[in-house]
């Protein structure tokens, strides 16, 4: 296949970085096979990315949210219109990072759909509050805070810039998007069709590597509002950084979500399948995936024989090819990290089961690929139950009393995502709200359980604040109050949502 070359886009010029510079990105199936090269931005490119989101910000944020909410869903419609381009853009995406076809497209589908979602909000966002006196009449409404840094994993990029970007262009903030190194030249080539349906400068877009232009974008002066999706430990980074300028910040840093399976559960057919797929969408490369399974010990057995059969329907290979149902992990770091946890789990005694079908052994062995693992019964202390895995490896454990259970799953930095699954609805909302936790799902887990509608985030290490829903899309602005004597001649009663 042709080898494809992405720029960056600033002020509306889509254009090579600073002295040409650019950076290869491989395909994980076959880690020799170039499939590209992204630009890699220098600081001057980040001052002048940032200085055109700045100098249009005025006239954006003026145009108001209902001709805003006009662009929003013609760019909506614009991702998923052209077919042959949107197989392109997934067959790109698939070589370029691994997952299979199925979910590339579901990636850029639910991007168009996140554009339409929040042009839905423009009225709501354009009322304000009045709080009417005595003493006085106040005026509560919201101002965008100026020109939002977004900056988003590689892990599932398109469908992460649906929880950011739409919310930050409707809300009036210009736009300097980071896609990651290593899924870089999709999301470019996505984002160049947003952009060029926006005024120049409304959205720029900046790749190349992290240590050179993470912190003059996070840091800049000019950046009002910064947007991480990642790690941990670079969270923690971005946190300092933007410090310095006291700019704000959302974090979304990942998770170690438990799942509870009660003994009244039904599990069926179904609810298997919407298990695996809870842990292992996307080669269990999600925030959002269930990474930790505590089951009744009455119903362990049957947990553990329906989630080996399901794995093993599995077939494990190339992501282009129809019958794929998981790629290979994205990168080598992380493909060490996953083997690394399942190595010392074995070693501590656990019984580690390897599944799935293999129908390309060389491809297999040369490519980032590692089977569906379940690790049975582990103990408590080991990576593969204290850390986040983001891999395709699941510990299950069994469990006696809900007491007990809700100890283990809320022993944890993380408090990201949970599932709680028994046909009891009532019983299970009550557990639900004893896991610490921004999420839980009730049987089912991760994003195809997601509803978009709510706001999306965690406690503890796993973030601060929220992305999506109108919770989500409000924190790209900052509240706006004007106030005046109850009895003063100029009552503010005219000019309530003017």
């Amino acid at each position: 296949m042709t080898e494809v070359n992405t720029q960056l886009y600033i002020n509306g010029v889509y254009r090579p970085a600073e002295d040409n510079l650019q950076y290869g990105i491989y395909n994980p199936a076959r880690p020799s096979e170039l499939v590209g090269y992204a630009a890699a931005a220098t600081k001057k490119d980040v001052d002048k990315a940032v200085q055109a989101a700045h100098a249009a910000f005025p006239a954006w944020s003026e145009l108001g949210y209902a001709r805003r909410a006009e662009l929003l869903r013609k760019i909506g419609y614009a991702l998923t219109a052209e077919i042959d381009d949107v197989n392109y853009r997934s067959q790109l995406f698939c070589r370029e990072h691994g997952k299979i076809l199925r979910e590339t497209h579901l990636e850029i589908s639910r991007l168009g759909e996140r554009f339409f979602q929040c042009a839905d909000y423009a009225d709501r966002l354009a009322a304000d509050e009045l709080i009417e006196g005595p003493p006085f009449d106040t005026l509560v409404s919201r101002q965008p805070r100026g020109v939002a840094a977004l900056i988003v994993p590689w892990n599932w990029p398109l469908a992460i810039l649906g929880c950011k970007l739409p919310q930050a262009l409707i809300t009036g903030n210009t736009v300097v998007v980071k896609p990651a190194n290593y899924s870089a030249l999709t999301p470019t080539l996505t984002l160049r069709k947003i952009a060029e349906l926006l005024p120049p400068g409304v959205l720029n877009i900046l790749t190349g590597s992290s240590s050179e232009i993470g912190d003059p974008l996070v840091g800049h002066p000019l950046v009002r509002k910064v947007n991480f999706t990642g790690s941990v430990e670079v969270g923690r980074h971005v946190m300092k950084v933007a410090a310095e300028n006291i700019t704000p910040v959302t974090l979304e840093l990942g998770g170690n979500d438990p799942g509870i399976i009660l003994e009244d559960a039904l599990l069926d057919e179904a609810a298997f399948k919407r298990l695996y797929l809870g842990a292992f969408m996307s080669t269990g490369q999600i925030c959002m995936a269930l990474k930790r399974l505590y089951v009744h010990r009455s119903r362990y057995d049957e947990v553990v024989a329906g989630l080996i059969a399901e794995c093993n329907r599995q077939i494990i290979g190339d992501g282009l090819l129809p019958e794929t149902t998981m790629g290979p992990m994205n990168n080598k770091k992380q493909l060490n990290v996953v083997q690394g946890m399942i190595a010392q789990a074995y070693q501590a005694g656990a019984e580690v089961v390897e599944l799935g079908q293999v129908v390309d052994q060389e491809l297999y062995a040369q490519g980032y690929f590692q089977r569906p693992t379940l690790v049975l019964n582990p103990a408590h202390h080991l990576d593969v139950v204290q850390e986040e895995q983001f891999g395709p490896v699941l510990p299950i454990i069994p469990f006696d009393t809900e007491e007990e259970v809700i100890s283990w799953a809320n022993d944890s930095v993380f408090g990201l995502c949970s599932s709680v699954w028994s046909q009891d609805t009532k019983r299970a909302v009550t557990l639900s709200r004893q896991i610490e936790a921004g999420y839980t799902y009730l049987n089912a887990h991760g994003p195809s359980a997601q509803d978009g509608r709510g706001p999306f985030g965690g406690f503890k290490q796993s973030g601060i604040g929220r992305n999506m829903g109108y919770e989500g899309t409000i924190a790209f602005q900052g509240y706006h109050c004007i106030s005046a004597p109850n009895d003063s001649i100029g009552t503010l009663m005219p000019f309530w949502n003017k």
